[in-house]
């Protein structure tokens, strides 16, 4: 997100903040405020703005509407080996979903791998909160998530699939290289944030009333028809994803989350890995240099242009955004303001 007349730079101390008040006011007790308040703010600084400080005040009035229980917690329903099952109680989907990695890595600290499937819980927000959280204490992590039907099989007009943001981590070096991706070419919260700010999409990414490909993200809004990645690919993708996190949540599939206004009672599966447990541990960090040292000697197809590995622009983005403040639309930040 670029300085324009339509943006304003807010420090992240002053939106962590104005984060926390709302939070408390909206009935969180003052811990778990806090930690929401972290998140979201370490989403915008880490310039995911569509699942950070762009998607707080739908946050707030999910909350207030009922659909997050603020004062839920995750509770145990099975354990089998180092699979265990929760009902996430309908609790807020970040604090539901730290809980859940966190709890992941317990397992792969016991058996080398671990898995927790969550049921009935809320949007996560940005799924690579996790993987970060994960590989920051060193471990793997392969997450997903169902959504509410917001994108067409492939051949169909009408949204019966999830969008189903899937995420991989791994550690490299003092940060990590994370893969974090909707099944559709853009999330929603992305073209939102295009069209906020006044802007077409750089590659196509669904299709207008006429049924053909558009770069223009409120043509794709209004349709409710974007583009799975990998066309067929993604859309087979994301039905598989469903049927993973519904049988092993024992939670509810896409087409049973019936409402993408508040999309609640989602299912979702968080695995972690104890990659420390490995043989070959002590080679690892050698073996990922080597491949990313080779990708990175990319020929890139601008002059200026660079190959990066997933992940890599976040501790630039985060340290500018430390410095000179975050960029909010400022009709977002008025509407936050007044919450």
């Amino acid at each position: 997100m670029e300085n324009s007349e339509r943006n304003i730079r807010i420090p992240s101390d002053k939106m962590r903040s104005e984060f926390l008040r709302i939070l408390i006011n909206s009935g969180f007790e003052k811990q778990k405020a806090e930690k929401c308040a972290s998140i979201f703010t370490l989403n915008s600084l880490e310039g995911v703005y569509s699942h950070g400080v762009n998607r707080f005040s739908r946050f707030v009035k999910n909350t207030i509407d009922g659909f997050i229980k603020p004062d839920s917690d995750p509770t145990l329903i099975h354990r089998t080996g180092s699979l265990e099952q929760w009902n996430g109680n309908l609790g807020p989907g970040p604090l539901n979903a730290t809980f859940a990695t966190d709890r992941a890595i317990e397992l792969a600290r016991e058996n080398g791998i671990g898995m927790v499937a969550l049921a009935n819980t809320n949007h996560w927000m940005r799924g690579g909160t996790y993987g970060w959280q994960a590989a920051a204490k060193g471990f793997v992590f392969i997450g997903w998530t169902n959504t509410c039907p917001n994108m067409p099989a492939w051949g169909g007009k009408d949204p019966r699939l999830g969008n189903n943001p899937f995420v991989i981590a791994v550690p490299y070096k003092n940060e990590a290289i994370v893969l974090d991706f909707a099944m559709t070419q853009f999330s929603y919260g992305k073209m939102e944030t295009y069209r906020n700010e006044g802007k077409q999409l750089p590659y196509p990414g669904g299709f207008n009333k006429s049924g053909v490909l558009t770069i223009d993200p409120g043509e794709i809004l209004e349709t409710w028809r974007p583009l799975p990645i990998g066309y067929w690919k993604g859309a087979g993708l994301s039905l598989l994803l469903d049927i993973l996190a519904t049988i092993l949540s024992g939670g509810l599939s896409t087409n049973q989350v019936n409402s993408c206004v508040s999309e609640h009672g989602l299912s979702q599966v968080f695995i972690a890995i104890n990659i420390k447990s490995l043989s070959n541990f002590p080679a690892i960090d050698n073996s990922i240099n080597q491949i990313i040292v080779d990708l990175q000697k990319s020929l890139p197809e601008t002059e200026m242009g660079k190959v990066r590995y997933p992940g890599e622009n976040v501790v630039q983005i985060r340290n500018a955004n430390l410095k000179d403040g975050i960029p909010v639309n400022k009709l977002i930040w008025e509407k936050i303001l007044s919450l």
